[in-house]
């Protein structure tokens, strides 16, 4: 799994950090996380961490989405 240079992923967030999407690092994985509504151009913002910190919770469009740390390292974001 590679990361752009400068770039963040979502699972940089600190808890209640907003961001928004602008691509992905993995493609297989982007086709998933499209069709969970995580879209280029949406804000989301870090709901909650899991004790061991893995998963994760992201506030995506109105919703709660949980994910495996790993799945939100792919989610480029600004």
């Amino acid at each position: 799994m590679t990361r752009k240079a400068g770039k963040r992923s979502v699972a940089d967030l600190k808890l209640g950090e907003k961001a928004v999407i602008q691509s992905f690092s993995d493609q297989w994985m982007s086709l998933k996380l499209l069709e969970m509504g995580c879209l280029p151009g949406t804000e989301v913002s870090l709901h909650c961490k899991a004790p061991l910190g893995d998963p994760i919770c992201l506030n995506v469009s109105g919703y709660c989405l949980s994910m495996r740390k790993s799945e939100a390292a792919t989610i480029l974001v600004e």
